[in-house]
């Protein structure tokens, strides 16, 4: 796969914005299944070849893609941050008859849609991992800013959920994938999952517990657990997705992150060319764009 030139932090956010792509086509495959069921079937399930409960194409993808498209749409057309315009974006994604939506997303925009606030109210059932898995395109768009970066990732995360855990997670997700593609090492992602874990015991990850239901605890251990143990980005993803459960955003989010600390042109050739082409150019699109919308913030 041929990226031309591009300067390493461009090549580390496209990574994270394709990882994150081809690790819910890869994932949607085996979303719901046992790790047992999955080895039964697949033995090591590593190729894209779509499938799965929703019957997906190979190379296309679900939820967790499309919203974090949409968002990353509505940043660059506002030419900024506007919380209205991410939730416009999200309704006409869901008006659109996608795939698959989760239950907290569409009763979330569903609310929006009917009395246009911007907030959800706080509940102990609004604890998944659908406003995480969405929020890449805010943290390309604030590199130099981690204020910013946590005001427009927790607005945007209030459209459809409001829960302390997902809060924490999402940011916590964010400020470890800034780190990455400003070129830190794991290590300083590490530090930041320390802290996620000092202030929120219930997500210790070490050992990993063995649960991955969208739960936001059960998602964040497994991601965290697949991208410290690997080394390369085919590895993170294919360990997370093989133990099933929430396979989709498990595969994503671990290809966001092992994506930003490897970069585009580490990703497997095999798994970008199956990725949707439509999906693909999209994200070749929006990254220079929302690595512009960095840029004017820095200056």
């Amino acid at each position: 796969m041929d990226f031309g030139t591009m300067d390493s932090q461009t090549e580390r956010a496209l990574g994270a914005y394709l990882g994150l792509a081809v690790g819910d086509a890869l994932g949607a495959t085996v979303e719901f299944m046992t790790a047992s069921e999955i080895a039964t079937t697949h033995r090591v399930h590593r190729d894209i070849v779509g499938g799965g409960w929703l019957h997906l194409k190979p190379g296309q993808v679900t939820d967790d893609t499309q919203m974090s498209l949409a968002l990353g749409r509505a940043m660059i057309a506002w030419g900024g941050w506007s919380t209205r315009a991410a939730a416009d974006a999200f309704l006409k994604w869901m008006l659109s008859m996608p795939i698959d939506i989760g239950h907290t997303c569409r009763r979330g925009i569903r609310r929006y849609m009917l009395d246009g606030s911007l907030c959800a109210h706080p509940s102990d059932d609004e604890a998944g991992n659908g406003a995480a898995m969405r929020n890449l395109p805010v943290v390309i768009a604030t590199l130099h800013d981690p204020v910013a970066l946590e005001q427009r990732s927790l607005e945007q995360v209030h459209i459809t959920h409001h829960h302390p855990l997902s809060d924490a997670a999402t940011v916590a997700l964010a400020h470890m994938t800034r780190r990455l593609i400003l070129g830190d090492s794991i290590e300083a992602c590490r530090k930041i999952a320390d802290d996620l874990v000092a202030r929120h015991p219930q997500f210790r990850y070490a050992p990993w517990p063995g649960l991955t239901s969208g739960y936001i605890v059960d998602t964040v251990q497994t991601v965290l657990d697949a991208v410290f143990t690997s080394s390369s980005v085919e590895d993170a993803i294919v360990r997370a997705v093989n133990r099933g459960g929430d396979a989709d955003t498990i595969g994503a989010l671990a290809g966001q992150l092992a994506g930003a600390r490897y970069g585009a042109r580490l990703i497997p050739a095999r798994w970008l060319r199956r990725l949707d082409p439509g999906v693909f150019h999209a994200i070749r699109g929006q990254v220079p764009a929302l690595l512009a919308l960095s840029s004017q913030r820095a200056t």
